[in-house]
């Protein structure tokens, strides 16, 4: 059901570390206006995938030259996305602990984050879609019409992973998935380009002590507040 209030927002801008809630909250919230949903790390994912099965990892001209070449096909609707790789849906495949430890090192790539960022500009360019990732409302999409910023604390932020890797079938001990958000936490962050950090006119909201809907529900009332 759309709320009224919103309805001139075009493109909202959601980013945020690992773990902060970001995908759930950016289905709800496209659901909820109708908009389309769009998850940028899957582009990342995806190409991290290809280089895992190449062992192209830690052959940086290779990734680049592997990114230039991969054909990846995302379908949105507002809650849902499937995520194509030369015709091969990966949309599980790349939700792996292996892909999650691994996308950093692809993602800090210039020449990486320059293909991608051209991607996500091209499927936003219609409008009224909710876009999550880590640099959308800093680098990818600075002009967006409405910014949030996610975040948590590390020790809740690892819980929610354990507990989606754990359904997923993955079986991994807090201990690792401590250290595995610790360790993309700092990647993120300090990556030479397009580092994490939140947009000087994005929202920040603590989802620590929240449930997606109540997250939800902050983001309509500025959005509500602010159209």
């Amino acid at each position: 059901m759309r709320r009224s209030g919103a309805e001139g927002v075009m493109r909202i801008a959601i980013d945020g570390p690992a773990g902060a809630g970001k995908s759930t909250v950016a289905k709800l919230l496209a659901s909820r206006l109708g908009y389309t949903y769009l998850d940028t790390g899957a582009l990342y994912r995806a190409l991290t995938l290809a280089a895992l099965k190449r062992g192209l990892l830690n052959d940086q001209t290779g990734l680049v030259q592997l990114a230039s070449s991969q054909e990846i096909t995302i379908t949105s609707t507002s809650n849902c996305q499937r995520v194509l790789l030369n015709g091969e849906d990966v949309t599980e495949a790349i939700r792996t602990p292996e892909v999650s430890c691994a996308t950093s090192l692809v993602a800090r790539i210039p020449e990486i984050r320059e293909l991608v960022t051209a991607k996500i500009r091209e499927l936003a360019r219609g409008g009224r879609i909710v876009v999550e990732g880590r640099d959308i409302g800093t680098v990818v999409l600075p002009d967006a019409e409405r910014k949030f910023f996610l975040t948590a604390s590390l020790k809740e932020r690892a819980r929610r992973h354990l507990r989606e890797a754990q359904k997923r079938g993955f079986t991994l001990s807090w201990e690792e998935q401590l250290r595995q958000i610790e360790a993309r936490d700092q990647q993120d962050s300090s990556r030479e380009v397009a580092p994490l950090k939140p947009a000087p006119d994005a929202v920040i909201i603590d989802t620590t002590d929240k449930t997606p809907d109540e997250v939800v529900e902050i983001m309509l009332r500025h959005l509500e507040g602010s159209s």
